[in-house]
């Protein structure tokens, strides 16, 4: 920072700067007028100022203001006797109302001529000015700096670039919270696995990863976006194998219907890795809803059943008769009778006796995922357990 035309180049290269990054220029402008003065506080000023810099962005011109607060007695405190004597001269009687000890004094804050100014004094520069205004007093304009304030105007545009850089990338990735992308493992520490999305990194901890998945630097894998906060590092993101909705966005991405909404998903019911259930529902009477999920030869859903690792999928029709749709969410077993406790929601589901195992499924897991996807409470028994 030497002369005024080694700022015109940095103006422009400010604007090369917000274009590249995709930073708002003004907003980068203020932020290098912010480190001009502090650069010029710390080669020129006093302890206490507060000094204002403005850069024209096209012809590199710098101009700096010191700013002043307008106060009196009422406002701040005089220490010092000179200072005192002064402000008697326009000192107005204040009246007291309350008794002393019926509120603690509050202490104000001392007067400092280098950030304050009087009343009195502000009034002789403009007759407008009222108490708590500002005013600023052109201060002699300076282009060279030393290294340190050099280096620390530097520092805080640097800061400032990467925040905003931090700010851009945590509003892309909220976007898509709530949705899958595709990733490429970037490394693994211990059993948690960073995800590459391309412009920012995700993590994958072990809760929610898929039980028995291996997870290799440089493969490639579909990740669902749970949640995306800010914090100083960056937008910290939290990536999901395990999350039911994962399910819903991929059938939204592999079936067109429900994409478009013709057909819907009205309840997912996952245990990640081993099985799902999901219940689909149309309004048109020509759709097959089923159908239209597991596509021409299954292609469609195999397409899923691959992005979730081999993951068994039940695709059933939504029914609004509780009856109906706990028969359904109960396949691939047979169902002799469905009995509903309305109070309760729970119901008493009779299955033949060769179903009954088929029906609870392998360590419940049958029966478990109805429950989660109907809603209801199934007490499930054999035909004979009926009997008895």
């Amino acid at each position: 920072m030497t002369d005024k035309n080694s700022f015109g180049d940095f103006t422009g290269a400010i604007n090369a700067l917000a274009e590249e990054k995709g930073i708002d220029k003004e907003s980068l402008l203020l932020t290098v007028e912010a480190a001009l003065a502090a650069a010029y506080k710390k080669e020129y000023g006093q302890k206490g100022q507060n000094i204002r810099a403005e850069l024209n962005s096209v012809s590199g011109d710098m101009r700096f203001w010191l700013i002043k607060e307008v106060v009196d007695e009422t406002t701040r405190e005089f220490v010092d006797e000179e200072d005192v004597k002064e402000i008697k001269e326009d000192k107005k009687e204040v009246e007291e109302e309350k008794e002393d000890g019926d509120e603690e004094e509050i202490k104000l804050p001392r007067f400092n001529k280098e950030r304050d100014i009087l009343l009195s004094e502000a009034l002789k520069k403009n007759a407008d000015i009222e108490l708590g205004d500002t005013i600023e007093e052109p201060l002699p304009t300076h282009t060279e700096f030393g290294r340190v304030a050099a280096q620390t105007a530097k520092q805080v545009i640097i800061q400032r670039v990467r925040e905003s850089e931090r700010e851009i990338m945590y509003n892309e990735n909220k976007e898509k919270e709530g949705q899958i992308v595709n990733g490429k493992v970037h490394r693994v520490e211990g059993k948690t696995v960073y995800i590459d999305l391309g412009k920012s990194i995700g993590v994958l901890l072990p809760r929610e990863q898929v039980r028995g998945e291996r997870y290799e630097v440089g493969q490639h894998i579909k990740v669902y976006i749970e949640a995306v906060e800010l914090d100083s590092r960056g937008p910290g993101i939290r990536l999901s194998r395990v999350h039911p909705e994962m399910v819903r966005s991929l059938f939204e991405m592999e079936v067109p219907e429900i994409f478009a909404g013709t057909v819907e998903i009205k309840a997912v019911a996952r245990e990640a890795g081993s099985r799902s259930k999901i219940a689909v529902y149309t309004e048109y009477e020509d759709i097959d809803p089923v159908g239209s999920c597991v596509g021409q030869k299954g292609m469609r859903v195999n397409a899923i059943i691959e992005a979730l690792g081999g993951e068994k999928i039940d695709i059933i029709e939504w029914n609004e008769n509780p009856e109906e749709f706990i028969i359904s969410a109960l396949s691939p077993a047979q169902v002799i009778s469905v009995d509903l406790d309305e109070k309760t929601k729970r119901a008493k589901v009779v299955v033949p006796d060769d179903q009954l195992s088929l029906a609870i499924g392998k360590h419940g897991q049958n029966v478990r995922l109805a429950v989660k996807l109907t809603g209801w409470d199934l007490d499930v028994e054999s035909e004979s357990q009926e009997i008895e």
